[in-house]
């Protein structure tokens, strides 16, 4: 089962059973928290909104990632 969670103005997170949380700033994929491996973070710059969704979602202590590895877990967890 997926949870679909509106956190802020165009901010959401996506919830799936397995523990994994996708943050969405607007319509994309930027951040997650992976079970095991703690959050992730988009090494892509989008906005200074985008950023600030970002940080205050994981905060400051995590792992940068490529945009394609935090697009790869939604396709993943079809």
């Amino acid at each position: 089962m997926l949870t679909l969670t509106h956190t802020k103005p165009n901010q959401s997170v996506l919830e799936f059973d397995n523990g994994t949380a996708v943050l969405f700033s607007y319509a994309t994929p930027v951040a997650a928290f992976v079970p095991g491996k703690g959050y992730i973070r988009t090494d892509q710059f989008y906005s200074v909104t985008t950023s600030r969704h970002i940080n205050r979602w994981v905060g400051v202590n995590c792992h940068k990632t490529t945009q394609a590895e935090i697009e790869s877990l939604l396709a993943a967890l079809k």
